[in-house]
């Protein structure tokens, strides 16, 4: 699950024209696109929009997050992510830091407008949060050295068709990059449980509110059957109609 800043500067897909930069948020942000704030290397996101485009003051206005301490862990991060699905192309982008402002009588954020951005064709790419209020599991079966096996029980905290982020609040699985794990069980909610093999591509420790120290990981899909993608690819689509839902009111 590559990020913006895994994206050479010299790749096509990066945008460095400032007019096609504002050009681009600014669509975004009439549209009223949605877009998945990322901190903490992925581990914590938040969906967002963009509230204004100012050139001349060089920073984009964006909706604050629902609760005061997220909001204080965005500005308190050096390196945002942003990633977004937009006319079918994942758009991403990062910045340096955030403030905490307030426009039209709201809290908000502001940040810089990004020096370049990302445009890939490829939805794969495009990781969404997953509900916090139902929270999903994935499952490991770890073989042992004496051939015996544990099983390890971890949160599922974002998806994407190329792979999953997770939390390992008991520090069971191994860290090893590269480690490839058979047979993990991942719910898709409404009681869908799918079979999925994972390699693990990033593992980072995390520190929660209440001090307890956990493992965050990013796994990726490997030979995923064209079934369970198709499954997880519709849960996707489900999990973005609700969350479209709920930032309009909707829900």
């Amino acid at each position: 699950m590559a990020n913006h800043d895994e994206i050479d500067d010299d790749s096509p897909y990066r945008v460095h024209s400032r007019r096609e930069i504002i050009a681009l948020l600014t669509s975004m942000m009439e549209k009223n696109q949605l877009l998945s704030l990322l901190i903490k290397g992925g581990s914590e996101s938040v969906i967002t929009s963009i509230l204004e485009v100012d050139a001349d003051d060089d920073s984009l206005i964006i909706d604050a997050a629902p609760s005061a301490m997220l909001n204080e862990s965005i500005v308190s991060s050096k390196r945002i992510n942003f990633e977004a699905l937009y006319n079918s192309i994942r758009i991403t982008f990062a910045v340096d830091g955030a403030r905490q402002v307030e426009y039209q009588n709201r809290p908000a954020l502001q940040v810089n407008i990004p020096e370049s951005l990302v445009r890939l064709q490829r939805r794969e790419y495009f990781r969404i949060p997953t509900p916090i209020a139902k929270p999903l599991r994935c499952t490991f079966r770890i073989t042992q050295s004496d051939g015996s096996f544990i099983t390890v029980i971890t949160l599922l905290n974002n998806i994407s068709a190329g792979g999953v982020g997770i939390t390992d609040e008991k520090k069971l699985l191994p860290t090893a990059i590269g480690a490839t794990y058979e047979d993990c069980q991942l719910e898709l909610g409404d009681n869908t449980l799918v079979s999925v093999k994972l390699q693990v591509r990033d593992c980072k420790e995390f520190k929660m509110t209440n001090g307890k120290v956990v493992n965050r990981f990013g796994l990726q899909f490997i030979d995923i059957p064209r079934t369970v993608l198709a499954a997880i690819q519709r849960f996707i689509t489900k999990l973005e109609r609700e969350q479209n839902a709920k930032a309009s009111g909707m829900l």
